[in-house]
């Protein structure tokens, strides 16, 4: 169900000197030389949301997109990336993989000057997520950069606010759009951090992989309480797990949106050892293999990084054979020396779901024929063929896992909103996850 959203003041061409005193008359003007105002500004966080949506604007530069700039993967766009790949002779997914944007980036740097013109407009920053709205943010920044020349930067400010039913009065938000190139942006990096809200907690939403070395991400995460990533949309999740180790061992809090997509996976393989006589054969555990959606590990590779914490596995080696399913095994010591060997495999699959990456299936088992503990987790809606034709499947324990209600970034963004205080499980799985891709 959406929320209607009421504005205060549409968005409004502004030089950025001018930000704050036209913020400043939206809430006078609310007054009016009343005694009680019908809007109140918002007071629960600020929000910096860096919105590259390289992609669209890379489509629309190579002629493939004709809508707007608007960051939503809606079916325009997946349209426009099905014909991309079909014009340069990529798999056919719809979705933007690391081959598909190397592609799009090598064929736009071919480009002249003069080519490198397109006409569609970019309304990024207009739209409001309804879950986050609900949230009642105090100020929403939204960077985006553009490609072209680079001309300053560009401000605009409007003000929302969602229409709660047991509220007689409106709690408004903030919203300052800023646009100009990456490097543009960069110049104006302490305007960015000056506009958060003092005294406020404060959240980056970085809908773009890590970089310590960008100046503008760095100052970010000093001036941030918390640094929201999604690592389901990285190029390179196993470059990028180890930058986001190193952030959190600065003490940079990091949250991973992809991260809690695992919930339903990590809440399943729980309750299947919460028995009594199921719990002892845990420690017979000496093979555990993930299948992943192909496309991105990050899933497969967290929640083996999550499983290992939990039963103190340590890497020790990390072999890829390649093949048609990318296999990579990884072999742990228990603190009793045992070995485990553990594997995953990245499934192809003709119909891809909206998150890249997506478990499809685990399988934990024992060279042990008498340990009792083989247990097979399904996906709900792709199954795991692969994982139960092994032997011995008959006699394994077998569970579908239903995946989240909602696993868009938007919905888990509110969650993680309401979340003030580290994730030490998270940590420590990341902490472990980097271990293994240190061995590679």
């Amino acid at each position: 169900m959406s929320t209607t959203l009421v504005a205060l003041q549409q968005p409004k061409d502004i030089s950025l000197g001018e930000i704050e005193a036209e913020l400043n008359k939206i809430w006078l003007s609310q007054s009016g030389g009343k005694s009680a105002s019908i809007a109140t500004r918002a007071a629960t966080f600020s929000m910096v949301i860096y919105e590259p949506e390289e992609f669209q604007q890379l489509l629309a530069g190579l002629g493939f997109y004709k809508g707007e700039i608007d960051g939503i993967n809606g079916t325009a766009a997946r349209e426009a990336i099905k014909e991309a790949q079909k014009a340069y002779g990529l798999p056919i997914t719809g979705r933007v993989d690391s081959e598909t944007l190397a592609k799009l980036r090598s064929e736009w740097a071919t480009k002249s000057p003069e080519e490198k013109q397109f006409s569609n407009i970019d309304v990024r920053g207009f739209s409001i997520s309804d879950v986050i709205a609900d949230q009642n943010p105090c100020r929403v920044i939204t960077l985006c950069p553009t490609f072209g020349e680079d001309t300053g930067v560009t401000a605009q400010v409007s003000a929302y606010c969602p229409v709660q039913k047991k509220q007689s009065s409106l709690i408004c938000c903030e919203y300052i759009t800023l646009r100009g190139t990456k490097e543009a942006l960069e110049r104006v990096s302490d305007v960015v951090t000056s506009l958060m809200i003092p005294d406020l907690p404060k959240f980056v939403w970085w809908k773009a992989t890590p970089n310590p070395e960008q100046e503008l991400f760095a100052r970010l995460c000093k001036t941030s309480n918390c640094i929201i990533l999604d690592s389901s949309y990285f190029s390179d999740s196993e470059s990028e797990f180890l930058k986001m180790q190193e952030l959190v061992e600065d003490k940079t809090y990091i949250a991973d949106l992809n991260w809690h997509r695992l919930s339903a996976w990590q809440e399943l393989t729980a309750a299947t050892f919460d028995p009594p006589e199921r719990r002892a054969s845990l420690s017979q555990i000496d093979t555990i293999t993930l299948d992943y959606e192909k496309g991105n590990p990050a899933q497969a590779l967290m929640f083996l990084g999550w499983f290992a914490s939990r039963l103190d596995w340590q890497p020790t080696t990390y072999t890829k054979t390649g093949g048609d399913y990318d296999i990579i095994h990884i072999k742990f010591t228990t603190p009793n020396d045992k070995e485990i060997l553990a594997e995953l495999a990245a499934i192809p699959t003709a119909d891809y779901g909206e998150i890249p990456g997506d478990l499809v299936g685990l399988r934990l088992d024992s060279s042990n024929p008498n340990a009792g503990c083989c247990t097979i987790l399904c996906s709900e809606t792709t199954g795991c063929m692969r994982l139960e034709s092994g032997g011995n499947a008959q006699s394994c324990h077998t569970e579908q896992v239903s995946a989240l209600s909602d696993q868009k970034a938007e919905y888990l963004m509110a969650q993680q909103l309401q979340r003030w205080g580290r994730e030490v499980l998270y940590e420590e799985s990341l902490a472990i996850t980097a271990e293994i891709l240190k061995l590679r």
